[in-house]
């Protein structure tokens, strides 16, 4: 053995030595339970699975894996020829094979419902790579958002400098264009590599109809079979993922001069129709302090990033320019709307067509204020987008969770950004095995029998509790620097975990801070009551005190609560942009009692 290799060994067995020193009084009892004479037997571990950790399908066969996978340990003496040493199985628990979701699920939910069943993975300025006035635009954080599961991609489409091709921008700032079909072609190469489930472009277009032409002439080029077209004027209802697998489909609001058709043929349809109820009677009386018509109550002004579409002056004498709409027209298989008045308006549903609907973060707030039953009845058939307001400049990000709890299927974020928001959002798609679809809750779908509807705000009786522990965690003296925390003494850790959901459920809890050590043994229990579990997300998070400045981070992570596996488990904690430490992660027990 070479002295380099001697001192890895020697130092990886010097550092897992002291965690099994400091290992909590509940796992050696644990062990003592289910071992015997210090050797736990592979149906001495067995039973420990079904009994502790609640896997009641596991077989032997699963424990033979888990004692099998410890074998490469072994010339580090901490694995007995008939089990596992106290060493061993604390290996196992806090190893990458006792994750909290399980990794053989996959994708579970029932994927055959409308599109407006799921809460969709969704990006916003999908091609910028930094903030929103200055930044590059480029290919690379579309691929990026790909790999990492989103499902719902936004490009700006503007004619280039010189007016005969397209680029993708920012439009009305400094950023710096990235050609339209450098885009399409790696949407293409990396649409699937993360998950089979339909690939939606939101195209926000502010071009004229010959380079719309040539936009439908990239596309259809491009996608070929793989492009979803319906074939009909508008969707009745939208079709299901699974039936969508390895699609791609075109979302937009179709030009103007389709739409005034479409209008003036909707009008002599409406006119043939009896009005079966008032509006009052449909949707409730409005707020005193939000009327409809306010500009406070939603008016567009500019907040609708697909307000000023397709506005361009078009001329009628140019038959060429004419024909070239209907091909462009056939690409869009989601029809966004932008409707005249209010959010009541807004928020009015279409028995006879599904489309989908654009507000910024700030007009959802309002919507949510004055018309939450409406926003939940609209996206039981209909496509809800959110989107960050347009102050956001540095690419920061709003609550998601704003969104979900009234049904909006895609709530877009800006992916090259960071910090909480994102956190939730990564959490809550890393559900349903990471594919980027979510099935949202049936409560959020359907009306009661007396036609009542969910109300996110509304004081419900406790379905669940959370029991959360927090014993330990580890990794930092791997992952960094010897002074990345305190120059002259070792971290003082502590963990903030909590629960993202409804407001009734929404709170955050701390643990003590445990001075000057880089593997904490904490030992706590928290309990969170959830009257609304189905979403709600547990978000854990690792600060290190610092007295005299900012408290330093030490990793995130945020997990779907309906998917978290019961039992004692090895938690991976990410960095501030959302990447998987190498190392760190803390040791947690979940039960529901």
């Amino acid at each position: 053995m070479s002295k380099q290799t001697y001192r890895v060994c020697f130092c990886f067995r010097r550092r897992f030595k002291l965690h099994v020193a400091e290992a909590p009084d509940e796992i050696k009892s644990l062990f003592v339970r289910y071992s015997e004479n210090g050797t736990m037997t592979v149906d001495h571990l067995h039973r420990f699975l079904t009994e502790v950790q609640k896997e009641e399908r596991a077989t032997r066969e699963d424990a033979q894996a888990i004692v099998d996978s410890l074998r490469e340990l072994k010339h580090l003496n901490i694995l007995h020829r008939k089990g596992l040493s106290f060493e061993a199985f604390f290996r196992y628990l806090f190893g990458d094979i006792n994750p909290p979701l399980s990794p053989n699920q996959g994708v579970h939910h029932d994927m055959d419902a409308p599109l407006s069943h799921y809460f969709i993975y969704t990006g916003h300025n999908s091609y910028l790579t930094g903030n929103q006035i200055s930044s590059d635009c480029s290919d690379v954080p579309i691929i990026q958002a790909l790999q990492r599961g989103v499902r719902v991609i936004e490009l700006d489409l503007w004619p280039n400098s010189s007016k005969d091709n397209i680029d993708v921008l920012h439009g009305g700032t400094l950023t710096t264009p990235v050609e339209l079909i450098k885009c399409l072609r790696s949407i293409k190469e990396h649409a699937f590599v993360t998950s089979e489930y339909p690939v939606i472009i939101t195209l926000e277009d502010h071009i004229t109809q010959d380079l719309q032409a040539k936009v439908a002439e990239m596309v259809n080029q491009t996608y070929g079979d793989m492009l979803f077209c319906p074939g009909s004027e508008c969707l009745k209802e939208f079709p299901s993922p699974e039936s969508l697998k390895k699609h791609i489909i075109i979302s937009t609001k179709p030009p103007k001069r389709y739409l005034e058709a479409q209008e003036t043929k909707e009008k002599k349809i409406e006119q043939q129709k009896s009005k079966a109820s008032t509006d009052e009677e449909a949707w409730g009386k409005e707020l005193p302090e939000l009327k409809v018509g306010d500009s406070a109550a939603g008016d567009s002004n500019g907040s609708d990033e697909e307000d000023n579409n397709h506005e361009e002056v078009l001329d009628d004498g140019d038959k060429a320019q004419r024909d070239v709409v209907p091909a462009y027209v056939r690409l869009i298989a989601i029809h966004a709307v932008k409707r005249k008045g209010g959010l009541k308006d807004y928020l009015r549903v279409n028995p006879d067509k599904v489309t989908r609907l654009s507000l910024d973060e700030q007009k959802l707030e309002k919507a949510v204020a004055a018309h939450g039953k409406d926003l939940i009845r609209f996206t039981q058939r209909n496509l809800l987008r959110v989107f960050p307001k347009s102050t956001r400049i540095d690419s920061s990000n709003y609550n998601p969770m704003i969104g979900w709890r009234y049904g909006a299927q895609m709530v877009a974020l800006n992916m090259q950004g960071h910090g909480r928001p994102l956190w939730l959002m990564h959490g809550m798609f890393r559900a349903n095995g990471g594919c980027g679809y979510v099935k949202k809750p049936e409560f959020l779908m359907k009306s009661g029998p007396d036609n009542e509807i969910f109300d996110p705000k509304a004081k419900l009786s406790v379905k669940t509790t959370l029991k959360v522990t927090v014993y330990m965690g580890e990794g930092w003296y791997n992952d960094f620097h010897r002074t990345h925390f305190d120059a002259y003494s070792p971290p003082d850790f502590y963990t903030r975990v909590g629960i993202a959901g409804v407001p009734a459920d929404t709170v955050m809890k701390k643990t003590r801070t445990l001075e000057d050590n880089w593997t904490p043994v904490w030992n706590e229990e928290f309990e969170f009551p959830l009257t609304v579990p189905e979403l709600a997300l547990l978000r854990i998070e690792v600060h290190e005190y610092d007295i005299s400045e900012k408290d330093d981070f030490g990793g995130q992570t945020c997990l779907p609560v309906w998917e978290l596996r019961r039992g004692i488990r090895s938690v991976p904690l990410h960095n501030y942009e959302g990447e998987k430490y190498r190392s760190v992660k803390l040791l947690m027990r979940f039960e529901f009692v």
